[in-house]
């Protein structure tokens, strides 16, 4: 490229779509077409990448980090199964010991991505079939969006519990009843009795677990703190 010569600060715009601003009075002639130049013509000081591109740079997952969300699967389906013995995995009136896990995202987002396939294949013997292994999947995957984002931990529980109580309800009266003039009823029924059963499991035991692995330090010290 032809040196730099003193004009205006401009923004270098990448083939990715993010862009980088010069801060400092410069120009580069004969420059590819996706130099634009900024309205802007304070002088600055060294460049600077925008927050978006330093915030993908930083994100890198670490082995320990992937095989623990794989772990954290593997031990939902398992407390699912579990559950099953005792009629409490499936139904209108449930009480999966496996959503006590859907806390975790609080303390490491790619949690989310551990419950989300052990929900999957845990909804495999799921007496809905295919409703349940679609939208019981998705709710626990947004719950774990949701709680990911949560600034406390008595927070952390609340995505599943309205998550699960809106479209799980929702999937189990569907099946009763169907789209008919009993369905209203049989949702508000059913939706409280899911959110209730949820909201059991993840206070009573997400709560001591999500203060117990904190104190323990299992994901890291970059964890977020109880609060």
């Amino acid at each position: 490229f032809p040196p730099f010569t003193a004009c205006p600060t401009h923004d270098i715009i990448l083939p990715t779509g993010f862009h980088i601003q010069s801060k400092r009075r410069r120009f580069l002639m004969g420059a590819p077409a996706f130099v634009r130049l900024s309205r802007f013509g304070e002088p600055g000081q060294d460049r600077s990448l925008n927050k978006k591109w330093r915030y993908i740079h930083m994100q890198k997952f670490s082995t320990r980090q992937i095989t623990t969300a794989a772990l954290i699967g593997g031990i939902y389906v398992a407390l699912s199964y579990f559950g099953n013995i005792f009629g409490l995995t499936y139904g209108p009136i449930q009480c999966r010991f496996s959503e006590a896990l859907t806390v975790l995202p609080f303390l490491n987002p790619l949690a989310t991505w551990g419950l989300f396939v052990g929900c999957v294949l845990s909804n495999i013997l799921s007496p809905y079939g295919l409703l349940d292994l679609i939208f019981g999947s998705m709710a626990t995957l947004l719950a774990g969006l949701l709680t990911a984002r949560c600034k406390s931990k008595w927070l952390a529980p609340l995505p599943p519990v309205i998550c699960n109580g809106i479209l799980v309800g929702g999937l189990i009266s569907y099946q009763e009843v169907g789209f008919t003039a009993a369905f209203s009823g049989t949702f508000l029924f059913n939706a409280a009795t899911v959110a209730l059963g949820e909201l059991a499991v993840c206070y009573i035991l997400g709560l001591p677990l999500l203060a117990l692995l904190t104190k323990l330090k299992v994901f890291g010290p970059s964890a977020p703190e109880m609060c």
